[in-house]
């Protein structure tokens, strides 16, 4: 009975998504129906005072108020004209390498995604400038696009992450680990990528960079680069000296980001904080919107004993923990193809996470196994949010875009295949810090 109930209540979340329907409210609805039953045939509490309760309870811990600081930081740096002062720094470092502009772009997203966190961010500030830029040196769309959308993959994972925040939150593990943990994974991805571009620089030859940066040009980079670079180290450093929470640390990220704005680069005027706030308000509360439904989802799931039956299955098939995070990485990649990642890690997490702590694998190893899989799925078909952002600015079909970053999702799944087996890779760094993994 329950088993039935369960695929049904996923069915119907993929049914209302590929409707069209908003995910939250795909999410929201599938969670009252599974809810609205069992008050019915089981006689428990009303299904609409649960609902309330969830919502509340699913954005009401301390620790998410890191995410609007991330983006609000975010935000403020960009409009200081970040993106455009990344790329020049990224291609300051990539020098006269064949298929520059190519490698620039996965530095800079490498760059970027120590300052947002997120890769829709990634995909929609680096693909305004790069894909059109590519394309008019000779890059086919389909490249641009394939580039971007790939390297998006880096914001995510290397710290600050709003996803691992999301993660932390769910299973109750350290924030600052997480973080930690990524820096090699997200590192990794990037140059996964940039040897992607070389291979496929051997037969198609694209454009090389011939022109040189004069002296006065390089200390003009280096010096505009590495004031957007300041953040995430005083979020990491605030964080690795015990000196502020991750929470904390987001705020004094936006302090910093404001002082440097429009003190420092004077790119923002103090008129400009409203817009900028109320931007950062809608991101935040569409992402904390999809979290709180996606806890009405996740309570009916338990209260449908989900993570019993689900455990029970994988115990059946498997005790072995290497083939269990094979099937987790082919779960989780169809997951991301249609669902936001926010979403599937608050109903995911809490099932997998005993699983994998009966069979000895790190929670922070499968934290970040479970952001790198759903952040792959965020540039994959049919639903990948990357891939349509991509769409929209490069003008070609969503079909052509998937085309093109079809060759990048191979060194992605490489690399995500490397730290999946090779859980040092993860757990190094905070392990050498001190933190618990």
């Amino acid at each position: 009975m329950n088993s039935a109930l369960i695929i049904g209540l996923v069915l119907m979340v993929f049914i209302f998504i590929l409707l069209g329907i908003p995910v939250y409210i795909s999410l929201g609805l599938s969670g009252f129906f599974s809810l609205l039953l069992l008050s019915i045939t089981k006689n428990t509490p009303l299904a609409l005072g649960v609902m309330c309760s969830s919502v509340y309870t699913g954005v009401s811990a301390n620790t998410l108020l890191a995410i609007p600081f991330y983006i609000l930081a975010g935000i403020i740096m960009n409009e200081g004209g970040i993106t455009e002062k990344l790329i020049n720094l990224a291609l300051l470092v990539i020098g006269k390498m064949p298929a520059s502009l190519a490698q620039a772009n996965i530095v800079a997203s490498m760059f970027f995604g120590g300052i947002t966190g997120s890769a829709q961010a990634d995909t929609s500030c680096i693909g305004g400038i790069l894909i059109p830029a590519m394309v008019n040196q000779g890059y086919t769309p389909e490249e641009a696009v394939g580039v971007t959308a790939s390297s998006s993959t880096c914001g995510p994972i290397i710290p600050p992450s709003i996803m691992m925040v999301v993660f932390a939150v769910t299973v109750n593990c350290s924030i600052g680990s997480l973080f930690m943990a990524g820096a090699v994974p997200g590192i990794l991805i990037g140059l996964g990528l940039m040897v992607v571009v070389a291979i496929r620089d051997r037969k198609h030859h694209f454009p090389r960079r011939t022109e040189s940066f004069t002296k006065e040009e390089k200390i003009k980079i280096l010096r505009e680069g590495l004031i957007p670079l300041g953040m995430p180290v005083i979020i990491v450093g605030g964080i690795l000296t015990g000196v502020c929470t991750p929470t904390e640390a987001g705020a004094v990220a936006v302090v910093y980001s404001l002082i440097m704005s429009i003190f420092v680069t004077k790119t923002v005027k103090v008129k400009d904080l409203w817009g900028m706030l109320l931007e950062a308000g809608a991101q935040s509360g569409a992402i904390l919107l999809i979290i709180s439904c996606a806890k009405i989802l996740a309570y009916s799931l338990s209260a449908l004993q989900m993570g019993t039956i689900v455990a029970n299955l994988f115990l059946s098939l498997t005790t072995n923990k290497y083939v269990f995070l094979l099937m987790v990485n082919i779960l989780l990649l169809i997951m991301g193809m249609f669902m936001d990642g926010a979403a599937a890690l608050i109903i995911l997490a809490p099932i997998f996470q005993p699983i994998a702590a009966s069979l000895g694998i790190s929670t922070i190893h499968l934290g970040i196994i479970m952001v790198l899989n759903l952040v792959i799925g965020a540039g994959t078909p049919p639903m990948g949010a990357c891939l349509f952002i991509a769409s929209k600015i490069s003008g070609i079909s969503v079909e052509r875009c998937a085309k093109g970053i079809a060759p990048y999702l191979v060194g992605e799944l490489a690399v995500l295949l490397l730290v999946t087996y090779i859980p040092m890779l993860a757990t190094f760094l905070p392990t050498i810090l001190g933190y618990a993994v």
